[in-house]
Parts: structure tokens; C-alpha cells; sequence
């Protein structure tokens, strides 16, 4: 027979699958006293992860004052849901460090890259442009404020590819 009293398994590298903890696909889901009301949330933590991903209301238990308990179907889909929010951040992170812009001229399309480093210390954003196979054909280093525009890359380009004097 099982000793469910503990909160701890026997084996370290066992999920755990407790009413308010459990833990696997590399989550964990908290069920914890909401501070804002009488009512509970759930936190979906990344392991490795400080803070939670995703943090939501937590549906009451019949006794309208413990929380329900989770259970697989539940923690499955809040996986789906906080892996859903931090995908979403991450595109929405990259469309903020990556732009790109189309330059047409007679030699054929240019595209025009912005790449932002975001460094802590030293801050900066490489520009390129690439020819119609891919391949680069200019790059220089410019602030990470610059402002990549169909006319800033078009004059970048009439420019030689020189660094753009806005881009100090």
C-alpha cells in the first residue's frame, strides 16, 4: 500500500501529481490562494523558468472553498495554454529585434535587414542587405534605435552601403 500522506515521492525523478502541484512536459501547474479576491489561480512555471508563464483563475471545488483539484486533463491543457502565451512572446520579441524591408532597383531586389542585439553593456544592430539568392552583399553596425524604412534602406543602398550617418 502507498503512503499518499507525504507530498514527497520515493522516486526523485517521478512527476509529481498532487491536487494543488503537478508537474511534467517540463511545467509545473500551482494551484495557489488568489491574493486579489477569495478565490484561487493556477501558475504555469517552466522549469528553469523564475517566474510563471501563465497565471489564471483557478475553478472552486463543490465546496465553494477549497480549490478543484488538477488532474491530467487539466494540466494538459494549461501546458497547451502557457506554451501558447511564451510562443507568442517569442514572436513578438523577434518581429521587435528583426525587420526586414524589399528594395527594388535595376541590378534586381535587395532585401534590407535590421538585426537588434539587445546587450546589456553595449547595445547596437547590424543592417545587411541580400541579394535575390541570399546572399549578403553589405553589413555595417548602426544604433539599435535606428529606424528601418523602405526610403532608409533605399538611401543606405544609393549611399554605397555606406553606415548611415542616423545610425551613431
Amino acid at each position: 500500500m502507498t503512503d499518499t500522506s507525504s507530498d514527497f515521492s520515493s522516486d526523485d525523478d517521478a512527476p509529481i501529481q498532487q491536487p494543488r502541484v503537478w508537474q511534467g512536459n517540463g511545467w509545473t501547474a500551482r494551484v495557489i490562494k488568489n491574493e486579489d479576491d477569495e478565490g484561487w489561480a493556477v501558475a504555469m512555471i517552466l522549469d528553469g523558468e523564475p517566474e510563471p508563464a501563465l497565471v489564471g483563475p483557478w475553478t472552486m471545488g463543490r465546496d465553494k472553498k477549497n480549490p478543484k483539484p488538477l488532474d491530467s486533463a487539466a494540466f494538459h491543457t494549461l501546458v497547451k495554454t502557457a506554451s501558447e502565451v511564451i510562443r507568442r512572446h517569442q514572436q513578438q520579441l523577434h518581429a521587435q529585434l528583426h525587420k526586414s524591408t524589399h528594395v527594388w532597383r535595376e541590378e534586381g531586389e535587395l532585401k534590407v535587414t535590421l538585426d537588434i542585439v539587445p546587450d546589456e553593456d553595449d547595445p547596437y544592430a547590424l543592417l545587411s542587405a541580400f541579394d535575390q539568392m541570399g546572399e549578403r552583399v553589405a553589413q555595417v553596425r548602426v544604433a539599435p534605435t535606428f529606424k528601418l524604412s523602405p526610403s532608409s534602406a533605399a538611401e543606405w543602398i544609393a549611399q554605397d552601403f555606406r553606415r548611415p550617418a542616423s545610425a551613431s
